[in-house]
């Protein structure tokens, strides 16, 4: 028996036409994500050409998507770390 026929005694007909169409779903945001991902690269591509430094355009994207109250703790630990080993 060919696995065509195996799937088709494993799933029902509504079965299969959902998991087709989750498949297909993801196929078109996998495809998006490809072209974000190439749109992003051209961004920080002018960014450069324009004299920023992508990899701190790279830390501020991520500074700004950061929870503030979770931020601040994190800032406020990282003071205590440094001020304890005499950094700061």
């Amino acid at each position: 028996m060919s696995d065509a026929a195996v799937a088709n005694d494993v799933l029902s007909g509504t079965a299969q036409g959902q998991l087709k169409s989750i498949i297909e779903r993801i196929e078109r945001l996998e495809e998006d994500k490809a072209n974000v991902a190439a749109d992003l690269k051209e961004v920080y591509a002018e960014a450069k050409g324009t004299g920023f430094d992508t990899k701190i355009l790279r830390k501020v994207v991520r500074y700004r998507k950061q929870d503030r109250a979770k931020l601040q703790e994190e800032e406020a630990l990282l003071d205590l770390y440094l001020s304890a080993i005499g950094e700061r």
